[in-house]
C-alpha cells in the first residue's frame, strides 16, 4: 500500500511513554485536529478534558482503580487478580504524561418524544465523538506522539466525571493516553476478505 496509506498502517496503540511533557501548543495541535471530525447535523458534540497535572491524574487514577475494584470483587474475582487489574489501571494513568478525557454532550442535539429516535440521536452524538477520537489519536502519530484510546471511563462514568468536576452534561466516553513514545509495536489487521461483503 502506498502513502499516504502507510501512515494509517503505522499507527499502533502505544502504552508506554518517556517521562518528557508535552508541549502544550502540541497538545492543541491535536485537538484542533480533533474537532474538524464530521459530526451528527455539524453539532459537534465532542468534549475534552486535558490532564496534565500530577495530583489530578492520581484522583482520577485512585477513583477508578477504587470503582474497579468494588466491580471485580462483585464479580467474584480473586484478590490477586483484583490487585493486578487495579496497579495496572493506575499505572496507565499515572505514567502518561496527557490524559484526554473524550466526552459527549447532548446539549445541542435533536430530541425526541419517543425512545427510539432518542436512542439514536444519542448513538449519532457516540459516532460523532468517536470520529473526533480518531483524528486525535491519527492528528497524535503525525506530530511523533503515541497515544492510546481506553475505554475505561464507560464503566465509571460518574467516578470520572466526580474526579475531575466535569460539567453535568459531559458523558464520558473514553480516555486518552498521550506522550512521547517509548515502545513500538506490530499488529496485524485481519484480511479484507474476512471483513469486506461485495454486493
Amino acid at each position: 500500500m502506498e502513502a499516504p496509506y502507510n501512515h494509517f498502517r503505522s499507527r499502533r496503540s502505544i502504552r508506554r511513554y518517556r517521562p518528557d511533557p508535552v508541549p502544550r501548543d502540541l497538545i492543541e495541535q491535536v485537538l484542533t485536529a480533533a474537532i474538524w471530525a464530521p459530526s451528527a447535523h455539524n453539532r459537534q458534540p465532542w468534549r475534552f478534558a486535558v490532564v496534565t497535572e500530577a495530583a489530578a491524574k492520581a484522583a482520577l487514577a485512585s477513583a477508578m482503580g477504587a470503582r474497579l475494584r468494588r466491580d471485580l470483587e462483585a464479580d467474584a474475582v480473586s484478590e490477586a487478580l483484583i490487585v493486578q487489574d487495579v496497579q495496572r489501571s493506575n499505572a496507565r494513568l499515572i505514567n502518561a504524561p496527557v490524559l484526554i478525557v473524550v466526552s459527549l454532550t447532548m446539549m445541542d442535539m435533536d430530541t425526541y418524544p419517543d425512545e427510539r429516535r432518542q436512542h439514536n440521536e444519542y448513538l449519532m452524538a457516540v459516532q460523532s465523538t468517536a470520529m473526533a477520537g480518531q483524528n486525535l489519536l491519527l492528528a497524535a502519530h503525525t506530530s511523533g506522539l503515541g497515544a492510546c484510546w481506553l475505554c475505561a471511563p464507560l464503566f465509571a462514568p460518574d467516578v470520572v466525571r466526580d474526579a475531575l468536576a466535569l460539567p453535568d452534561d459531559w458523558q464520558p466516553q473514553g480516555l486518552i493516553t498521550l506522550g512521547f513514545p517509548a515502545e513500538t509495536k506490530e499488529k496485524p489487521r485481519h484480511p479484507l476478505g474476512e471483513v469486506v461483503l461485495w454486493r
